[in-house]
């Protein structure tokens, strides 16, 4: 079921750095290279300081759940077999107002929903893991 998963472009060159990342097992944000803000989603130009220089700054991948919601049907047809499931929203240890979107698991390799949604709460801890589909590594979260 998963290979029929939307998948981004890796090769965007935007988000390559991003994909790179997860690739080899780690999380990484743009960062001005003028400023040093911190972005995310990653895009051309500081939104600070208007600079179109950038690096990518690895992360610890601990956070806490900031929000949530349970997906139920109508699905895109990739994920209808998976559902109910949740979506998490993670602000980043580092940097709170830093936030990334994706599903609380309950073991690395575990599905979409392998987690009791009503057990899921605001400001808890969780931890990034990455997840092979399809030869693209996704972040996904487990408690800390």
């Amino acid at each position: 079921m998963e290979s029929a998963f939307l998948l981004p472009n890796v090769e965007d060159p935007d988000s390559a750095g991003f994909w790179a990342g997860t690739a080899a097992g780690e999380l990484r944000i743009q960062r001005c290279a003028d400023c040093g803000v911190r972005r995310m989603p990653p895009r051309p130009m500081c939104f600070a300081c208007r600079s179109l220089r950038h690096a990518w700054e690895p992360m610890s991948g601990r956070g806490t759940v900031w929000s949530f919601v349970v997906v139920h049907p109508p699905l895109l047809p990739a994920y209808a077999e998976l559902a109910p499931y949740n979506v998490i929203t993670v602000a980043l240890d580092e940097d709170p107002t830093l936030r990334l979107v994706g599903n609380l698991i309950a073991a690395p390799e575990a599905a979409i929903n392998s987690v009791d949604s009503t057990t899921i709460r605001i400001g808890e801890p969780v931890r990034v893991v990455f997840q092979l589909i399809d030869d693209v590594a996704l972040p996904r979260w487990l408690r800390a």
